[in-house]
């Protein structure tokens, strides 16, 4: 998969409608640590403000955002750092 921002923020507008949400890609940050392949696409942050959050605890918020990423954290992203809450 070439674009795997693209997808990402496809695959969560898909099942959490976010308010807003911003992916971004940090993988040039973690040169040299694990999990770190060349052309990028292994590690992003994402800030995300959603409603159908609202009421879950931070883990299940969590939870949904894996579960909307799949098969993704198997390869090729390695780490993503969430800021995800419910919109305020």
């Amino acid at each position: 998969m070439n674009d795997i921002k693209a997808e990402l923020e496809r695959r969560l507008r898909t099942a959490l409608t976010p308010e807003h949400l911003d992916v971004v890609d940090e993988s040039e940050r973690h040169r040299g640590h694990a999990g770190y392949r060349e052309g990028g696409n292994t590690h992003f942050r994402i800030v995300m403000r959603a409603q159908r959050l609202a009421g879950l605890s931070r883990i299940a918020q969590q939870r949904a955002v894996y579960a909307a990423v799949g098969d993704l954290m198997n390869a090729p992203i390695h780490a993503l750092a969430l800021d995800v809450k419910p919109n305020e």
